[in-house]
């Protein structure tokens, strides 16, 4: 299996090169990677034996960021090595300034992952849910380097647990501990022989509590949105944005704040082909000045289109309900972000992986739909049902602390702190 595992990944890349002459993502997926080598070099010394936090995207790193902070508040003097491997989480965090170094994780072949590991020379390396790569794990597992994964979850569809995944299986054999989201994941881990397993929770919950206690403030926001109510649309598609086309007639004094997930030229064009009155957040930040009146965009439009990154996570601060886009592609962005702003959660039908989806809609906090007239419907149910916004809120405080469970098992040695 192993030979099929490498040609596979010698013809992603080969596919990833082709697609870099048309698609800017795999153009910086590329390119990122051509001096990886010579950075870390540049950047990291491996005397200094960092801790080694690897993220696949900007979701995986907001996930993990809570156990990566709570060490580095541990030990203001432990070296920090992030890697990324989507340009998306990647480029936007690449100046964190927690870590000593942000890369790209070089492609995973054996020859990258041990001169990557040599290079690094890491005293531990965190993966946070997934990701699994072959030679990383089995490299890592040759120089008796611990390899914890935080906030995995499993389903029992995946490979690992099939009857033809015995190379699958393999990989997470290399793993030292998991810390899991839910019993389920637990017992499945344990049904192919693994268990060194801790059932922590989901460290999303540590963080998005965090951000909702002091989220960053915007001074034009808060001049667009006035004293109207706001419904605030986040991490949409195409498909998400069509369903909100006659919110604007039907709830006028209302503001829409849409925030999509790509926010390249061509989507946000398509996004103001849907709602032509909209204003861009770019405009309006360009022309709102203090000696402007706050209602100066409210009275020709109440929809506002954030065409940047970075934003989100503190604008639901400014919401009563939120609807949360990818529902009808491969699953729901994160929506525990909102809840934890005591936001009521809509979203598509897509949300069987994730748990937190399902425990909102059991407590009345969440609705999942597939129409507009569904949505509408949830809009109203929700903007009239403060005992939701209560209990998404509840829900979020109640499940916290699967960070310090982690911290204190992979550093038994430090005094975590309170």
């Amino acid at each position: 299996m192993i030979w099929i595992y490498t040609i596979g990944i010698a013809l992603f890349s080969v596919i990833t090169k082709f697609a870099a002459i048309f698609n800017q993502k795999a153009k910086l997926f590329i390119e990122g990677r051509k001096n990886v080598f010579k950075e870390v070099s540049a950047k990291i010394n491996p005397i200094d034996r960092p801790i080694w936090f690897h993220f696949a995207s900007l979701g995986e790193f907001e996930q993990g960021r809570p156990v990566l902070e709570k060490v580095k508040s541990l030990d203001s003097d432990q070296k920090i090595v992030v890697t990324f491997f989507s340009p998306s989480g990647f480029e936007i965090r690449k100046n964190y300034s927690r870590a000593d170094g942000v890369f790209y994780l070089p492609i995973d072949t054996l020859s990258n992952a041990e001169k990557f590991i040599e290079l690094v020379n890491p005293r531990m390396a965190i993966f946070t849910k997934y990701e699994f790569w072959f030679y990383y794990f089995s490299v890592l597992d040759k120089n008796k380097i611990p390899l914890y994964l935080i906030s995995s979850i499993f389903r029992p569809n995946q490979s690992f647990f099939k009857w033809y995944g015995a190379f699958n299986r393999k990989m997470l054999k290399y793993v030292t501990h998991f810390f899991v989201q839910n019993n389920e994941s637990a017992a499945l881990l344990s049904g192919i022989g693994i268990s060194e397993v801790s059932v922590s929770g989901d460290t999303r919950f540590d963080r998005v509590y965090e951000n909702a206690a002091s989220p960053k403030k915007f001074d034009d926001i808060e001049r667009f949105c006035g004293e109207a109510p706001v419904f605030i649309a986040g991490s949409t598609w195409l498909a998400d944005e069509k369903l909100l086309t006659g919110f604007q007639d039907k709830y006028p004094n209302w503001r829409l704040i849409i925030a999509p997930h790509e926010v390249d030229d061509e989507h946000v064009a398509e996004i103001e082909a849907l709602f032509p009155t909209a204003v861009k957040f770019s405009v309006l930040s360009a022309k709102f000045t203090d000696h402007l009146p706050s209602s100066i965009f409210h009275l020709t439009s109440n929809i506002l289109i954030i065409d940047n990154i970075g934003m989100l996570s503190s604008l639901y601060q400014y919401a009563k309900v939120a609807y949360i886009g990818g529902g009808f592609g491969v699953g729901i962005h994160n929506i525990l972000e909102a809840a934890a702003f005591g936001l009521p959660v809509i979203f598509g039908p897509k949300y069987d992986k994730f748990q937190e989806a399902k425990d909102l809609i059991a407590i009345g906090a969440a609705k999942s739909i597939s129409s507009e007239s569904e949505l509408l419907s949830s809009f109203e149910y929700f903007k009239a049902n403060e005992k939701a916004s209560a209990d998404a809120k509840n829900y979020v405080e109640k499940q916290r602390g699967a960070t310090d469970l982690i911290v204190n098992k992979i550093l038994p040695s430090q005094p975590t702190l309170q």
